[in-house]
């Protein structure tokens, strides 16, 4: 058991003004012969999943403490950056984005639009822009939110999620990029002593390393990965079901796979798509 392991075991059993807060449940809904658990219906400061909540919370941790403004780092097809610069500058943060040179997606765009200043690197593979964002912070006093909302906030907010879930759900079905979603949804069906079987669809970079340091010790035996056929950057075309619209580089590259009475957990959705 890796030691992030250990401290969100231990937090999950000693809940304390360290952890994170309790939060409203968003709402499992049944369309068809599929339940879908809309986290994609969380939305705070105008942005929109379960990354917002993370983002949020740590921003306001930001703003409390006095930093100068935020930095983050994203790939320029991740919402991510959109979604910490629609919550700072609804907060009064400076937001600072590092990402790779090329074409402003729909996304940064959003952010530039919103205040947001960003950096592209010549270099710019996800270890390069991770690097460039945490030195930013360290040299400026900025926060640093980090790169696919890698932290114990992240798991401790999807896993208090984790609950309502019906009796005859036959698996839960999960978009894995960062795998911090995933790593808390494992969490919480441990702490809930729920045998629930999952099925993670990679849709980004190899999430082992991640789901050993944040997902419980016996991960293995409780998911399921199977790598998407489809490139992280390249976009799902049909991605809609039951008139519900899913973003088609994360959520779209599930529907493939669900089954009857299956639970699709439905992240969030990139804003320049939640219109």
């Amino acid at each position: 058991m890796s030691a992030m392991q250990k401290l969100i075991e231990y937090e999950l059993d000693n809940p304390g003004a360290d952890s994170a807060p309790p939060q409203i449940l968003t709402p499992i809904e049944k369309h068809g012969d599929i339940y879908f658990k809309r986290e994609d219906k969380f939305k705070i400061c105008d942005a929109i999943g379960a990354k917002a909540r993370t983002a949020h919370y740590l921003i306001t941790d930001a703003k409390n403490r006095g930093f100068r403004g935020v930095t983050t780092a994203g790939s320029r097809t991740s919402p991510q950056i959109n979604i910490v610069a629609t919550i700072a500058n609804a907060m009064g943060m400076q937001c600072v984005a590092h990402t790779p040179l090329g074409k402003l997606s729909p996304e940064l765009i959003d952010a530039q639009n919103k205040g947001a200043i960003i950096i592209q690197h010549k270099a710019g593979y996800n270890n390069v822009i991770i690097a460039r964002s945490q030195e930013y912070a360290s040299q400026h006093n900025y926060y640093n939110i980090p790169f696919g909302m890698e932290c114990k906030e992240a798991v401790s907010q999807a896993l208090m999620q984790v609950k309502d879930l019906l009796p005859n759900i036959k698996k839960i079905v999960i978009a894995v990029g960062s795998s911090m979603n995933l790593a808390g949804v494992l969490q919480g069906l441990k702490k809930k002593k729920l045998s629930i079987p999952v099925l993670g669809i990679m849709v980004g970079a190899n999430p082992i390393s991640r789901l050993d340091k944040y997902a419980p010790a016996c991960w293995r035996g409780m998911v399921q990965l199977i790598k998407s056929e489809l490139k992280y950057h390249e976009e799902e075309k049909n991605n809609e079901k039951y008139g519900i619209k899913f973003d088609p580089i994360y959520e779209a590259k599930c529907l493939k796979y669900l089954q009857p009475d299956d639970l699709f957990w439905v992240i969030g959705i990139r804003k320049t798509l939640s219109s």
